[in-house]
């Protein structure tokens, strides 16, 4: 029978354990906000101050809560998008600390990915 000696876990160099700074902080909101257009989208302040914005056909939904959303711990931005027959949606949200260039790269992955569908 043949024992494995090498020890279990991670192994590792003193080199290798060097400090890194991360983006902490809330940011700023326009990263995200910048991204939508007249054209496509609707925007809408509440009296909150809350911002809450839709696509056209309102399958796209994107609410940015400054103070947190009311009845949540701390949510502060909300990105949906609402499913079809066939395929369900789906719902991403984000704390009040989150980085707003956090925020802004899932929202534009969500747009990239989005197709116009062309009236015949």
């Amino acid at each position: 029978m043949t024992v494995d000696t090498v020890k279990p876990g991670f192994s590792t160099t003193i080199e290798a354990l060097r400090l890194r700074t991360w983006r902490l902080g809330p940011g700023q909101p326009t990263m995200v906000l910048d991204q939508f257009t007249d054209e496509d989208f609707k925007l809408v302040v509440d009296d909150r101050a809350d911002i809450h914005i839709n696509s056209r056909d309102g399958r796209f939904y994107l609410g940015w809560f400054p103070t947190g959303r009311p009845g949540t711990d701390g949510e502060g931005w909300v990105l949906a998008v609402t499913g079809t027959a066939a395929v369900p949606g789906y719902r991403i949200s984000f704390d009040t600390e989150t980085p707003a260039l956090v925020v802004a790269a899932a929202v534009a992955e969500v747009i990239a990915t989005s197709e116009l569908v062309r009236s015949p």
